[in-house]
């Protein structure tokens, strides 16, 4: 008969559709991976600071004077022993560096009396400070050239201070120098150059202007 056989191949059809529903099915094909971003450039280097100019004081041709008034006149006096150096980078000033160094004792108003009078304990008290020191690391450019700002020390006070200057370069004979002038005022009485009857300004006054005119030479450190 036919029946067997054509239930042998309905059973086999069955059999292999059933087959064909359990198969899992196939994935989808995968989405290709995302190419990296370009690299941003890398940013210039900075350019190197420039080095500072260091100055050393030409004491044969600079000086540091005083000036105070006594009983109502003007009086000058001078510094004639000091130190200066400076370093000066003149595209950034504010990295500068300027240290001045003054022998009090060897102060000079062309009045030996006078002149022993300020070296006296009531005044500088040469006998146990026998210098001043102003150090600046900190110039500032302004209108009319540049300003240090530091510490001033006189008779073991330090204040901090402010000193307009000028200054410029130059090439002499082959060397390199710097030019440098300015002045400030200095209250005698902040640091205490002035005991006993000298704390009194009507014989001699408050307020003495130091000046300077300096010649500085190029030097190594």
């Amino acid at each position: 008969m036919r029946y067997p056989r054509l239930c042998q191949t309905l059973a086999a059809a069955l059999l292999a559709g059933s087959a064909l529903d359990c198969a899992p099915a196939a994935s989808p094909p995968a989405a290709p991976a995302a190419s990296p971003p370009p690299a941003s450039p890398a940013a210039p280097a900075a350019a190197p600071a420039a080095a500072a100019s260091h100055y050393a004081l030409d004491p044969a041709k600079s000086s540091l004077e005083f000036t105070f008034l006594q009983a109502g006149a003007r009086n000058t006096g001078r510094f004639p022993r000091f130190t200066v150096t400076l370093d000066f980078p003149g595209a950034d000033p504010a990295g500068g560096r300027l240290e001045v160094a003054v022998d009090v004792a060897k102060l000079d108003t062309g009045d030996k009396d006078r002149d022993d009078t300020l070296r006296d304990d009531d005044l500088f008290a040469v006998a146990k400070y026998p210098q001043a020191h102003f150090l600046s690391t900190k110039i500032v450019k302004t209108a009319g050239g540049y300003e240090a700002e530091g510490a001033l020390t006189i008779r073991g006070v330090t204040r901090d201070t402010k000193v307009p200057f000028t200054f410029r370069e130059a090439t002499e004979g082959g060397v390199a120098v710097g030019y440098m002038a300015g002045k400030t005022q200095v209250r005698r009485l902040d640091f205490g150059v002035g005991q006993g009857d000298w704390k009194a300004t009507d014989q001699a006054g408050n307020e003495v202007t130091v000046s300077f005119t300096l010649r500085l030479m190029r030097a190594a450190r």
